[in-house]
């Protein structure tokens, strides 16, 4: 049996299903075009918010949003790795069915295909303002920024903060036979334009504020206007940089000092929204890309006792947190356990929105009716887990997970973890067939296939339905229902 060394805080969280006669008695009218908020985070893990059991630093404003609205228990991003996750987020697809994998640099040849719908696309076909600030990671350059799907600002940089020609020390990169050497200085970029760069990690620290400021400064500016807001922090991704406020001032490190900044940012925006009146029109939304990058250790975050982190498909790699608040509109304090990704948020919001929905077929289920607690069934039956380019690597209904004969990144032996900013190394792990009872086994330690062969024979069927509309490399299938990304011109 694998050891685990993080505690499994989730194994001991009650959870409770939405009963409509209890929680709605005193619930508002919907308002025809609330104002959304969403807060997307980098590489933080299950585990990371204090109120998935995180710490020991604090995060008392995301605890808030938790308390004041619905925390998801088994929410999942649609991929461990930044792109794809974040094409999966913006257009409601797995990312394999438009064409996006892994976390694409400088050297990109692709990007996000214009003639893909994203959700601030719908939601001006509403009459909404648009904006976005932080990490894009979606294409480089000028046909593929955010302002050419749907955004009507942005600030922020287009890909990850640690695509640059620095060392992990915080010093110019000197080696010429590395890859990072050939990484261009991070531009900050407003509009389409370059306005400055990220040249050391005190630019670094500076991201969060400036990111948090632009969406106050949004909120402020369209208050009057139906919005729609995305916060895309590259924190906590690594390198971590905390601003002098928050450095040394946690008691989790570097990572906590992130941690609790981050939490800052959460507070600074539902205290902006509460000054001008406008919670009670405004869904918050806060969730996160993948899970920990577990190889720099102490400067990567907690998975919950979850098995491996980013980059792999076993749990700790895409299961993350969500937490949807809307005072007023959505029950208080409530755990919800039902199956749900990061694509249900863009059929959820055309419907709270009164957006259309798009005219391409996508793969998120409109939940609208479960938050407003119409419904009490989210209707997702199965998730399956791409990663690498297109492989089909397992399959989960809502209890057993079937696990396929595959490669995998592994931070088990015989990896090396890192150290204070410093990466360590991959190992590599050769995967058998597998099958993991979820609901008492979420760190995925006891395979059971010997026990439930016809569960395992009912999800290897639906996973072929998958292989035949969205392809497969490791069985070299092709799907027949899978769009191109867009072609860059660099």
């Amino acid at each position: 049996m694998r050891p685990i060394n993080l505690p499994l805080f989730f194994v001991c969280t009650i959870l409770v299903s939405f009963n409509p006669s209890k929680l709605h008695k005193n619930i508002q009218p919907v308002p025809d075009k609330p104002n959304v908020i969403l807060i997307f985070m980098d590489d933080m893990g299950y585990g990371d918010p204090v109120c998935y059991g995180g710490g020991p630093y604090q995060t008392p404003n995301i605890d808030r949003l938790a308390n004041t609205g619905i925390r998801f228990s088994n929410f999942y991003a649609a991929q461990a790795v930044c792109s794809a996750s974040r094409s999966a987020l913006l257009t409601g697809c797995y990312p394999t069915r438009i064409g996006i994998s892994g976390a694409i640099d400088h050297n990109a040849g692709f990007g996000l295909n214009q003639s893909e719908e994203t959700i601030p696309e719908l939601l001006k076909k509403n009459g909404y303002k648009t904006g976005m600030a932080g990490k894009w990671h979606l294409g480089h350059v000028e046909p593929y920024l955010p302002l050419q799907h749907g955004f009507d600002e942005f600030l922020g940089i287009p890909y990850s903060n640690d695509m640059w020609p620095v060392y992990y020390d915080g010093t110019p990169w000197t080696d010429s036979t590395s890859y990072r050497s050939t990484y261009p200085v991070l531009p900050l970029i407003e509009g389409n334009k370059a306005v400055g760069y990220i040249r050391t990690l005190e630019d670094q620290s500076k991201l969060t504020r400036m990111f948090t400021e632009r969406a106050v400064q949004f909120i402020q500016t369209n208050k009057n206007n139906p919005f729609f807001f995305y916060l895309a922090h590259p924190m906590v991704h690594v390198p971590l940089a905390a601003s002098e406020r928050f450095k040394g001032k946690s008691k989790g490190g570097l990572f906590g000092d992130v941690m609790e900044e981050v939490d800052w940012s959460v507070g600074i925006i539902l205290k902006t929204l509460e000054e001008n009146k406008l919670l009670e029109n405004t869904l918050v939304i806060f969730t996160s890309d993948n899970g920990p990058w577990l190889t720099f250790g102490n400067h990567a975050g907690n998975t919950g006792g979850l098995r491996e982190g980013k980059g792999t498909a076993w749990e700790g790699g895409v299961k993350v947190p969500c937490i949807m608040s809307w005072k007023g509109k959505l029950p208080a304090g409530v755990v919800n356990n039902q199956l749900a990704t990061t694509m249900e948020i863009l059929p959820t919001l055309a419907s709270l929105c009164g957006a259309p929905s798009p005219q391409q077929k996508i793969d998120g289920i409109d939940m609208a009716n479960v938050l407003l607690g119409r419904t009490t069934t989210i209707g997702r039956n199965e998730f399956v887990y791409y990663y690498d380019k297109n492989n089909l690597k397992a399959i989960r209904n809502h209890r057993y997970k079937l696990v396929f004969p595959a490669l995998s990144q592994t931070y088990g032996p015989p990896a090396v973890i890192g150290k204070d900013g410093y990466p360590g190394k991959y190992g590599t792990d050769s995967v058998k067939l597998a099958l993991f009872d979820l609901w008492t086994d979420p760190g995925e330690d006891r395979n059971v296939l010997a026990l439930y062969p016809k569960v395992a024979e009912e999800l290897n069927s639906k996973a072929d339905q998958y292989r035949k509309e969205l392809g497969d490399g490791l069985t070299k299938a092709t799907g027949t229902s899978v769009r191109p990304a867009g072609l860059l011109k660099n």
